[in-house]
């Protein structure tokens, strides 16, 4: 199982940046619950959002919430993370995970990991 994630990069504080994750075809993205987490220099990883295989409900970190929007497409096999009015605090690599499971990955446990994407927020 292979996840690819993009479009990280460096942002002014209050502008906005799309993420993609997205999965070989051998993989329906729309068959596991995904998830995308972050990881800030000398900090745990964190769970940052998810959207659940059986109806694409999302939900939110308290940090993020209301800023960040999560997406699929699955025609293209991709989920997306919209963030928006991007704080210096966003600043983290950003990985994208899937699972069977939406427990595991609330829990930060997914099976499936895909390379991180960084994200830097300064101006």
């Amino acid at each position: 199982v292979q996840l690819q994630a993009s479009g990280g990069g460096l942002v002014q504080p209050g502008g906005p940046l799309r993420l993609s994750c997205a999965a070989s075809r051998l993989f329906a993205l729309d068959h596991y619950a995904i998830g995308w987490f972050r990881q800030a220099p000398g900090k745990e990883r964190e769970w940052v959002s998810c959207i659940s295989s059986s109806d694409s409900s999302t939900d939110y970190a308290d940090s993020v919430k209301g800023r960040f929007t999560f997406s699929r497409d699955n025609a293209k096999n991709t989920v997306y993370l919209q963030m928006t009015s991007l704080k210096p605090e966003d600043t983290a690599v950003y990985y994208c995970a899937a699972d069977v499971s939406y427990n595991q990955i609330v829990l930060v446990k997914p099976n499936y990991w895909g390379q991180g994407t960084l994200v830097t927020v300064s101006s």
